[in-house]
């Protein structure tokens, strides 16, 4: 199993810490269910590592396009959900 860093705003770094947030929408990379993801808080203001990270293991990865579903330009113009249950 891999290790993957991936940068984190505050914001989701807050949830993600708190337990609230268990799931990421990110553009693909390379990663499969079982790797580890280091989450490292990252200030956009200084624009530079806060040092604190979390990780996670990746349980589950579900990889679409935006036309996948026949919606493309349904989602361009009004966006994307991501409901957690």
């Amino acid at each position: 199993m891999a290790t993957v860093k991936k940068k984190s705003w505050p914001q989701s770094f807050k949830l993600i810490k708190s337990g609230k947030k268990r799931f990421d929408l990110r553009v693909p990379f390379k990663v499969k269910e079982g790797d580890t993801l280091v989450f490292e808080e990252w200030d956009p203001k200084k624009k530079k590592y806060t040092g604190r990270s979390i990780r996670k293991k990746a349980r589950f990865i579900y990889k679409f396009k935006l036309n996948s579903f026949g919606q493309k330009k349904e989602l361009e113009k009004k966006g994307l959900y991501v409901i957690q249950f």
